[in-house]
């Protein structure tokens, strides 16, 4: 059974993208996971992080990108969107890194996702703008171990059907006022959500990036968070501030790596993220065992 897992924050640029991709990575390649990363982002950063720019704007000119999805949505009666072809296989610049694939977004989800919420209702009013994604890709998610989200920085449509897929969720930001501050509102969000489709959608935790330690504001914030925070609890593991991981968002060319320890940087960001992972891991652990336990 594929674990769903979404990627939220609602400021950008606190390391979703980022964290999205590095436990991916950690999952297919240390783990020996088959891992699919979902793009949701319009930016498309997870997208040019897996396959480079060049890739993106060919399958972006023939229409293989989950904007197709969501186009055919608004206009049923022509659809163009193709699964297999919109699916990228072995992503990734790390050399002999072949078990995790991509969906891969589009700059045009930002002309789509605001009329989302007027498609046709269809036959017995089955439509929903909510299940664009589930109804497009359920063809092919069973053969994954792990399903990663990159949602966009906000909770409109295109993130709520990431999040209708989605067993948990994790929410990385930088522990700082601004980045912290929608932490609450996505939590109950989502946990609305969450009772109003009647499936579980779990708070996995909160993830610490671009910690700069010995920074007053970020450790008073970080120890506000973990004793404060309620509803989702803070990882162990924190990401550190170091311009290699910085570095990584550049694609450059194929198998630019040799192994992921190279490309994620020799002064503990490697081991930080495969910590991460792990107790992801852990936490999908638990998941596992709630389905199972009601589906008994």
């Amino acid at each position: 059974m594929a674990i769903v897992i979404s990627f939220i924050n609602l400021k950008g640029g606190v390391g979703k993208t980022t964290t999205t991709v590095a436990v991916a990575e950690m999952l297919a390649g240390v783990f020996h996971r088959k891992v699919l990363v979902i793009d949701l982002d319009p930016q498309t950063n997870a997208t040019l992080m897996l396959i480079g720019e060049e890739r993106w704007e060919e399958l972006n000119e023939n229409h293989h990108t989950l904007a197709q999805l969501f186009l055919d949505a608004l206009a049923p009666e022509n659809p163009k969107f193709n699964l297999h072809k919109t699916l990228q296989y072995q992503v990734s610049n790390v050399k002999d890194l072949t078990s995790l694939d991509l969906l891969p977004s589009s700059l045009d989800i930002i002309n789509v996702q605001d009329r989302l919420a007027t498609i046709p209702a269809g036959r017995f009013y089955a439509a929903s703008p909510i299940n664009i994604l589930r109804r497009g890709i359920r063809a092919m998610i069973e053969p994954y171990d792990y399903i990663l989200i990159d949602c966009p920085p906000n909770l409109g449509i295109v993130t709520l059907n990431g999040l209708r897929i989605s067993h948990g969720y994790i929410i990385p930001t930088i522990p700082d006022i601004l980045s912290t501050y929608g932490i609450p509102q996505i939590t109950k969000t989502i946990h609305e959500f969450s009772e109003t489709i009647a499936e579980p959608i779990v708070p996995l935790g909160i993830v610490i990036c671009k910690y700069n330690a010995g920074m007053t504001l970020h450790d008073r914030v970080i120890k506000d968070l973990r004793r404060y925070s309620k509803d989702a609890r803070v990882f162990e593991t924190q990401i550190p501030h170091k311009q290699q991981i910085a570095e990584t968002v550049e694609f450059n060319q194929p198998d630019k790596f040799s192994t992921l320890r190279q490309k994620w940087g020799y002064a503990g960001q490697f081991e930080q993220y495969l910590n991460l992972a792990k107790e992801i891991r852990m936490g999908a652990s638990k998941i596992i065992k709630h389905k199972q336990s009601h589906s008994s």
